[in-house]
C-alpha cells in the first residue's frame, strides 16, 4: 500500500466516525411523544443545531419552539427553534444573552408542559450565565487560565457548574414541575452525563469545596467573591436527589464508544483488523503519545497484541499544558510526540483529531503522521522537538501539509485516534 493509500484509509475511518454521531442518523430514535401542554426545545453545544434541525424533521406536529445556542459557524436553519451562536472555547456577550433568554423559556411551565433539551460538547462556554457576584470577564478569565493549565475535562466543569447560575442541574430545576427529556451526545470520558457541557440538566454530585481545592491546586486567580461563595457553599450546585429532577429522564444519542465501533467497522471492511484500546483515555497528551507508540512498536516487532495489518483505535480527551507560545491542541501534540518516539518506524501511520473540527484553538480538527513525517520535516529544517516544546503541533504540521480540516462537523465524540500499522 502507498502512503496514499494509507491517508485515504485513516481519512475514511475517521469519516465513519463523524457520520454515525451526525444528529441526522441517531437522535430521532430518542424522540419524546408530544404532551398534552406545550413542548419547549432548549439546548447547548456545538451539535445543537444540528439536533434542534433533526428534532424538526421528525417530530410530528407544528406545536414546537425553543432556543439552541451553538459555536459561530455551526448554526442549522431550523424553522420553529431559534438558532444563536455564541463563542467557544472562551464565551462572549452572545453566550451569555443566550443564557439568560433560555432560562426565561422555562419559566412558569405546568406538570402538562415538557421540555427537549439538546445537549453537546461546548455547552459549558455557551451557557455561561456566572454565578451572583461573578461577571462575564471573570468567567473568561477564569476558563482562559483553565484551558492551559492541564486541568482535566473533569475538573474544569467542576470549576464552571459551581461558578454559574444555569449548570450543575440549575436549568433542569428551572423547568420543574414540567417534564424533562435530555437528549445528549457525549464528549466526555466515561460518558457521565452530568459532566457534558457541565451538567445544566442534571443533578451534580462535585461540591463546591471540590471546586475551590482545583482552583488552589492549579493556582487560578479568581475574584474575592467568587472564592467567597465557593468557600461558604453559597454556589452549591443541584444535587441528583433534588425533588426538582423527579421528572428528568436522559438519553445518549451518540457516544465516542459507538464511533470507534464503526471505525472498526470501516476497518474490516477494507481487510485491516481493528483493536480498541479504549474510547476514555485521558492523561498529558505528548506521555499518551509516547504510550501509542510504544503499543505500535509492539505490533511491528512482535506482532503483538494482533498481527498486522491492523489499526489501533481509541477515543477520550488528553490535556495539554501550555508552556510554549503555540495554541497547544491535543491531537496534534499527542501525534508530534508520538512521531518523534516512533523515530520514523516503518509501516506506521496515524491520524489523531477532534470529532468537532477544533483541536485546541485552531480551526483545525487535527493531522495526519507517516513513517517520513520527521524527514520530511528536517528537509524544510524544522526541528520536531523544538514545536513541541512550544506545545505548537498546529505550526509543525500545516508547514508539512499534513492538517485535518474539516470544517464544522456539527457533532462532537470527543477525540478520535486510528494508528494504522501495515
Amino acid at each position: 500500500m502507498t502512503d496514499t493509500d494509507n491517508r485515504r484509509l485513516l481519512r475514511q475511518l475517521f469519516d465513519a466516525a463523524l457520520a454515525v454521531a451526525q444528529p441526522s442518523q441517531c437522535l430521532h430514535h430518542f424522540l419524546p411523544p408530544p404532551v398534552k401542554g406545550r413542548t419547549i426545545v432548549i439546548g447547548a453545544g456545538k451539535a445543537s443545531a444540528a439536533m434542534a434541525a433533526a428534532l424538526e424533521a421528525h417530530w410530528p406536529d407544528e406545536d414546537l419552539s425553543g432556543l439552541v445556542v451553538t459555536r459561530y459557524g455551526y448554526a442549522v436553519p431550523c424553522k420553529h427553534i431559534e438558532i444563536i451562536e455564541a463563542a467557544h472555547p472562551v464565551p462572549d456577550e452572545a453566550g451569555l444573552v443566550a443564557a439568560q433568554r433560555i432560562l426565561s423559556l422555562v419559566q412558569g411551565l405546568t406538570a402538562d408542559d415538557q421540555v427537549i433539551m439538546l445537549i453537546s460538547g461546548g455547552g459549558s462556554a455557551l451557557l455561561p450565565l456566572p454565578a451572583d457576584g461573578v461577571t462575564l470577564a471573570d468567567k473568561q478569565a477564569i476558563s482562559h487560565a483553565l484551558l492551559k493549565s492541564g486541568a482535566t475535562i473533569k475538573d474544569i466543569n467542576t470549576v464552571r457548574r459551581h461558578l454559574s447560575a444555569i449548570k450543575g442541574g440549575r436549568l433542569a430545576a428551572a423547568c420543574y414541575p414540567a417534564k424533562v427529556v435530555n437528549l445528549l451526545i457525549s464528549d466526555v470520558p466515561g460518558d457521565d452525563p452530568a459532566a457534558i457541557a457541565s451538567g445544566p440538566s442534571l443533578g451534580d454530585a462535585t461540591t463546591c469545596k471540590d471546586a475551590l481545592a482545583i482552583i488552589d491546586h492549579f493556582s487560578i486567580a479568581v475574584p474575592p467573591a467568587a472564592r467567597e461563595g465557593l468557600a461558604s457553599g453559597r454556589y452549591e450546585s443541584v444535587k441528583p436527589d433534588d425533588k426538582r429532577l423527579q421528572n428528568v429522564t436522559t438519553h445518549l444519542v451518540a457516544t465516542p464508544q459507538r464511533s470507534l465501533e464503526a471505525a472498526a467497522n470501516a476497518a474490516r471492511a477494507h481487510g485491516v483488523t481493528p483493536l480498541i484500546l479504549g474510547d476514555s483515555i485521558e492523561g498529558e497528551a505528548r506521555e499518551v503519545g509516547k504510550v501509542m507508540a510504544g503499543i505500535a512498536r509492539q505490533v511491528v516487532t512482535f506482532q503483538q497484541p494482533l498481527p498486522t495489518p491492523c489499526v489501533l483505535l481509541s477515543g477520550g480527551e488528553t490535556t495539554v499544558t501550555v508552556r510554549g507560545k503555540g495554541n497547544g491542541g491535543r491531537n496534534v501534540e499527542l501525534l508530534l510526540a508520538m512521531a518523534i518516539d516512533l523515530a520514523a518506524l516503518p509501516g506506521v501511520s496515524a491520524l489523531a483529531a477532534d470529532t468537532d473540527g477544533v483541536d485546541g484553538q485552531s480551526e483545525i480538527a487535527g493531522a495526519i503522521v507517516t513513517p517520513d513525517t520527521l524527514f520530511r520535516a528536517s528537509r524544510l529544517g524544522i526541528n520536531a522537538l523544538d514545536y513541541l516544546s512550544n506545545n505548537d503541533g498546529h505550526g509543525f504540521f500545516q508547514a508539512l501539509g499534513d492538517s485535518v480540516i474539516t470544517g464544522p462537523t456539527l457533532t462532537n465524540v470527543n477525540d478520535f485516534r486510528a494508528i494504522l500499522i501495515r
